[in-house]
């Protein structure tokens, strides 16, 4: 994840919080897993503020394009967020329907 340069690990943080939102709902679990990974990605104050803004309400789903994704990064994104939608400990059809199409986009 070090890897990813300001503009990707905001855009990885957008799909995040997007998939969060899947079950229209922001679990604990998820808000705690977004929170490490915030750490994890040494984002600063500015960007902390654009995640906890993704949290309480989602990115708008035209700012959420998988064509946006760089190829490098495809794996990262779809491992990182198949790691959000299990982490409340269930997958909703919602959420693995959006994943699924996700992966397709991505492939």
């Amino acid at each position: 994840m070090q890897t990813l340069d300001r503009e990707d690990r905001l855009r990885l943080m957008k799909f995040i919080c997007s998939f969060a939102w899947a079950d229209l709902e922001v679990q604990d679990a998820e808000r705690k897993f977004v929170h490490r990974l915030v750490a994890e990605l040494e984002l600063d104050d500015a960007e902390k503020a654009k995640v906890e803004d993704w949290l309480e309400v989602p990115p708008p789903a035209e700012e959420v394009d998988p064509a946006d994704i760089p190829k490098a990064h495809r794996q990262l994104f779809l491992d990182t967020v198949r790691a959000i939608i299990v982490a409340d400990g269930k997958v909703d059809a919602d959420e693995a329907e959006s994943f699924a199409l996700l992966e397709a986009l991505l492939r």
